[in-house]
């Protein structure tokens, strides 16, 4: 029954989600694939990751795990929700703190065949330009250097769903897809994040 109910509510969200937000995809950089990959996105709100997850088509998004933060996700509905309507992979922001090793967690995902999607930021950030990337990013990369990285811009969502608020408000959203980036040999973590949050940056719209 949880496994049925799990399904009709990832039908719904994904219906809810698209009626809501009239949200397209623009594959700018790639086109869908099935193969491996790590999408990396800009983060606004909570629902960043439903945004980008609902526009993946059907067979590649039932591949496809967010990464989300335990703390918030990990109890009681929250935790329904994101452990059986999304598959996501919880991790410990704070894994020096907790002991965990969230760049194990997400390897040992990327080992199970599962893509990504992560927020490099670490945290919602609504000042319309982004963090310096988290070295999360860089240490799965080294990891998993067969592994595509695709940066991924939401546009609008954190006016759908601001900070603090509780019911979404209708608006259109997008969600860009990039090209793919890959670590490369010798390259270090600064080198590597730059390029990262540049790609990423690419992709943003111009001020309207």
């Amino acid at each position: 029954m949880r496994k049925i109910a799990a399904r009709l509510a990832a039908m719904a969200v994904v219906g809810f989600a698209r009626a809501l937000t009239g949200v397209l995809p623009a594959w700018r950089g790639c086109l869908p694939a099935t193969r491996q990959r790590v999408y990396f996105a800009n983060h606004t709100s909570h629902g960043d990751f439903v945004l980008v997850w609902t526009v993946l088509p059907a067979a590649i998004r039932q591949r496809t795990r967010p990464v989300a933060a335990r703390d918030y996700w990990g109890g009681g509905l929250r935790r329904f929700i994101a452990r059986e309507v999304f598959d996501a992979v919880l991790v410990d922001r704070r894994p020096a703190e907790t002991g965990g090793d969230a760049i194990a967690v997400l390897a040992d995902a990327l080992d199970e065949g599962a893509s990504l999607i992560l927020f490099p930021e670490g945290t919602r950030n609504c000042t319309g330009d982004l963090l310096p990337f988290r070295s999360g990013l860089h240490r799965l990369a080294q990891r998993r250097p067969d592994v595509e990285f695709v940066p991924v811009w939401i546009d609008n969502v954190a006016r759908v769903m601001p900070k603090g608020e509780i019911l979404p408000v209708p608006l259109l959203c997008g969600v860009t897809f990039g090209a793919p980036i890959a670590i490369e040999a010798g390259e270090d973590k600064q080198a590597f994040l730059e390029r990262a949050r540049s790609a990423l940056l690419a992709l943003k719209p111009a001020e309207r």
